[in-house]
This record gives structure tokens, C-alpha cells and sequence, in this order.
């Protein structure tokens, strides 16, 4: 018999010698009465792609803020289970929220540049967090990530005369995410990156996606299957609310074991 894909490589933490960054265990959410998440537990890993899949309303979106605590401020949430970041409780009372989201880069479907300049788009995270010590340290910190995100040499010219509202769809994404790479992250967290722009702004995007890797861990939704191989390590396949099935990208578009997820990955539903 051949071997599968995985059956040498079923424990990312054995395969990249690697303790996980973040680890979910029996996360369970509810707004009000409502269960949105059913007992969600997985592993992150240093420098993955981890995809989540799965149908529109399924708890990829709410999964994903409960990584960087972006519920804390919405009205009636109410969060069972435990999340840990480098085995500290996220939730604990020693942690400081706004300094644990620091922690995290957020780039949603939309692109959302400020109006202001591209270099103000940039700058100003590392300016309000004290990253840099003066206007040269400033400079060299914005170049950075404009070349992290793939745009320096689309901009470099107009840093100070174009405002980031200014820019095509795909621009302003990639200016979104410099602004999220402005704050030093360890974890980016992308929500549809790709949903609102062209298949050529697409393709940029993607290849961003790729280099990040090699720095940063990212989760990422996506709802293109063949996103979902291109770009991550391991893939999550949500259904109502619940966490089916999590494996290697291989192993879950081959493979999968769950049927509702072998069914959503060839198209059936969704």
C-alpha cells in the first residue's frame, strides 16, 4: 500500500521541532442564548498558514477574533473553554488586552486604508506603540513594511503626496496589511484577504501570504478551496459552529476523514 501524505507528518510540532504559539481547547461561544462555537480546540504553530474553511455563518470569523480577544467589547458574548499564547491564559487577569493585541496583525475582506498618506498609513502604529526612536529609525521602519507587503516599489515616489484611499483595490490591501505588519506582530490574522479585489491583485496578495510565512504565523479564512492549497500548512474545516476536521493541507483536500468536509472541499454544499 502507499504511504499517505500524512501518515509521516501527523503532529506539526514533531515535523517543524516546535512548541505551538497559541493552543484552543473547548472554546465555546455564545452571543446571549445563542451558541455560536461548539467546543473548538486546535494548535498553532510558528510560521504556518492555518486556513479555515467552511460554509458562510459556520464560526470562522468568531473563532478568529477570539484569538486577539476582539470580543471583549461585544455586548452579551460569553466564552467557556481556554486559550493559551506561549502557555499564558489570554483571558487571565494579569493579561493586559490591549497589549496581548499588539500581539497580532488584523486584516479583514475589505480594504480599509486611512485617508491620510501612505507613509501615515504606515507610520502611524509604530509611531503611537514607540517602536522607533526617531524620524530616520521611522523612515527605515515604513520602507520595511511597504517591502514585507510587496508594495515599496509601487509607492515609493508618492509616499507623501497619495493618500492610501488613492491606491486600486489590491494596493490598499497590501497598505493594510503593511499598517498590520507596523506594530511588530507575531500573528496575523486574515479574514477573506482576497474576498473584495481582482484575481491579479489576488495573485499578489497570495504570494504575500507566502513570504509571511517565513516570519510570521498567520491564520487565515478564506472561502476559495484552491486558495486554501496554494497558500496554507493546515487547514480547519468549521461547520455550525463546530471544528470537524484539522489537518495537512494534503491530508484534508485528499483525504479528509469527516464526510461533510470531503463533501464542502469538492464543491457539494456551501
Amino acid at each position: 500500500m502507499l504511504a499517505r501524505p500524512w501518515d509521516t507528518q501527523i503532529d506539526y510540532t514533531a515535523a517543524h521541532n516546535a512548541l505551538p504559539t497559541m493552543t484552543v481547547r473547548d472554546l465555546s461561544l455564545f452571543y446571549g442564548e445563542k451558541q455560536a462555537l461548539k467546543n473548538v480546540s486546535f494548535d498553532l504553530y510558528p510560521k504556518e498558514t492555518l486556513a479555515f474553511i467552511g460554509p458562510s455563518g459556520c464560526g470562522k470569523s468568531t473563532a478568529l477574533k477570539c484569538l486577539n480577544r476582539m470580543h471583549d467589547s461585544t455586548r452579551g458574548v460569553r466564552i467557556e473553554g481556554r486559550i493559551e499564547m506561549h502557555g499564558e491564559d489570554i483571558h487571565s487577569a494579569d493579561i493586559d488586552p490591549p497589549v496581548h493585541r499588539r500581539k497580532f496583525g488584523w486584516v479583514a475582506q475589505k480594504p480599509n486604508p486611512f485617508t491620510s498618506t501612505i507613509w501615515e498609513n504606515v507610520a502611524y502604529p509604530a509611531r503611537i506603540h514607540g517602536l522607533t526612536r526617531n524620524r530616520a529609525e521611522l523612515a527605515d521602519h515604513v520602507e520595511r513594511c511597504l517591502r514585507e507587503a510587496h508594495l515599496w516599489d509601487e509607492v515609493k515616489d508618492d509616499l507623501h503626496t497619495r493618500g492610501g484611499t488613492s491606491l486600486s483595490g489590491g494596493q490598499q490591501q497590501r497598505l493594510c496589511i503593511a499598517r498590520a505588519l507596523s506594530t511588530e506582530p507575531e500573528v496575523m490574522l486574515m479574514d477573506e484577504p482576497t474576498g473584495s479585489i481582482d484575481p491579479i491583485a489576488t495573485a499578489k496578495v497570495e504570494a504575500l501570504m507566502l513570504s509571511l510565512r517565513k516570519t510570521h504565523t498567520v491564520v487565515v479564512i478564506t472561502h476559495s478551496m484552491m486558495q486554501a492549497r496554494r497558500v496554507a500548512n493546515r487547514v480547519a474545516y468549521f461547520h455550525m459552529g463546530e471544528l470537524l476536521e484539522c489537518g495537512p493541507n494534503a491530508q484534508m483536500f485528499e483525504y479528509a476523514k469527516n464526510d461533510k468536509a470531503r463533501a464542502f472541499i469538492a464543491g457539494k454544499f456551501g
